[in-house]
């Protein structure tokens, strides 16, 4: 009995470790569109404060960015600005709240917003969280999320988010 005890404490503190994250790390993101076959490579660097303040700003192609301050997103992506309220806008409010779900290490309620089942999978030194859709996605919700920690420090090496609308990012921390 205290052998259990001991494996459900020990799992509990691993998944504890990974949802107190923080990040402060360089980043490359391929975006592939699955229609055109067209893949773009940038790369950044990120900032997460564990809550709701995100940070990517993008060092290819300087002058992106990406930036979750409570409920407003902020982005700039190749040319084009914008200012928006998650609370105002659905799509947005669901990629924010699974972008920080996913981060923090809330994956019941990421899967749960997204209608999704997930799994979690450990071996070769990595544990991969996978979040699937289980059928139709809503409008700005994912497909599929996957995420892959290294097992040995919790530290989340990569992120693959996979849009309803066929657009696949990986993004790979350093």
């Amino acid at each position: 009995m205290k052998h259990i005890t001991l494996i459900i404490i020990a799992m509990l503190l691993s998944a504890g470790a990974i949802a107190q994250q923080k990040y402060d790390t360089d980043f490359t993101q391929t975006k592939v569109m699955k229609v055109s076959g067209k893949t773009t490579n940038k790369a950044g660097h990120i900032l997460f404060d564990g809550n709701d303040q995100l940070s990517m700003t993008y060092t290819d192609p300087e002058g992106d960015y990406f930036i979750i301050e409570g409920n407003k997103v902020k982005i700039n992506m190749d040319g084009k600005k914008a200012d928006l309220d998650a609370e105002k806008v659905k799509m947005v409010k669901l990629q924010r709240a699974t972008l920080l779900n996913c981060l923090s290490g809330n994956w019941e309620q990421a899967a749960a917003d997204n209608n999704a089942d997930l799994t979690i999978k450990e071996e070769k030194g990595h544990k991969t969280i996978s979040i699937v859709a289980k059928g139709k996605v809503a409008k700005g919700g994912y497909k599929s999320v996957e995420l892959t920690y290294r097992t040995s420090d919790n530290e989340l090496i990569k992120m693959v988010l996979e849009e309803a609308i066929g657009i696949i990012n990986t993004y790979e921390l350093k």
